[in-house]
């Protein structure tokens, strides 16, 4: 792996289907940094349309990205159909060894594990799904952000933040970190606490189950 990087090549992994805000979070804290050049890889180039409608556009293919020093993988809310796609599978299998770190944001956690990349690792994902990385020899953790070893996991949607601003500050020290979170003002104040199941009760819980459920 490389180590001191002074050219970041990161590729945003895009497949239909993905939740936009679990790319777009950490592309918008990392592409502000001048070492990262980004990279929109999909299994083929152009369009990539996500779950709630909104569409991305891939630059490049699988096979034609270069060999990442970052992998950026965002979660969908239909991930059991993710979890079938051989190309994208198969691709993140391959390219992780050599990466310096792949990271995960939601249920993308879930498409690391089906490609052997969380085996015996501490990792987490949206609160709904977490248990299931233990299928994939992982170690759930009800963590916001764990780094175990090169991989970096983020739990739900906007967790992608958090992770992004922690890898900021293992790869740029915490000045760096700390100027990026102003720079977009993230200074979460929710207007409700209902942000984890512990928070937001059995109502509501079993609401955004029920609607899960129906992705």
């Amino acid at each position: 792996m490389r180590s001191e990087l002074a050219v970041m090549d990161t590729v945003f992994v895009l497949y239909e289907n993905m939740t936009a805000l679990d790319l777009i979070g950490p592309y918008e804290v990392l592409a502000a940094h001048p070492a990262v050049t980004p990279h929109f890889a999909a299994a083929r180039p152009g369009d990539v349309r996500c779950d709630n409608g909104l569409t991305l556009r891939a630059d490049v293919s699988f096979a034609g990205a270069p060999d990442p020093d970052l992998i950026v993988v965002p979660g969908s809310s239909r991930w059991r159909a993710a979890l079938a796609d051989d190309e994208l599978i198969g691709w993140l299998a391959a390219a992780h060894p050599a990466a310096t770190w792949t990271a995960s944001v939601c249920t993308g956690s879930t498409l690391l594990g089906r490609a052997g990349i969380l085996t015996g690792r501490r990792a987490t994902s949206h609160w709904a799904v977490r248990d299931t990385l233990a299928g994939y020899g992982a170690v759930p953790c009800a963590e916001r952000v764990v780094i175990d070893g090169d991989v970096i996991t983020g739990a739900g949607v906007s967790a992608g933040i958090d992770l992004a601003l922690t890898l900021a500050a293992t790869l740029w020290g915490d000045p760096v970190a700390q100027a990026l979170q102003l720079a977009l003002e993230y200074d979460p104040q929710p207007p409700f606490r209902s942000g984890t199941p512990e928070q937001a009760g059995p109502e509501t819980v079993a609401a955004v189950l029920g609607a899960l459920a129906g992705t």
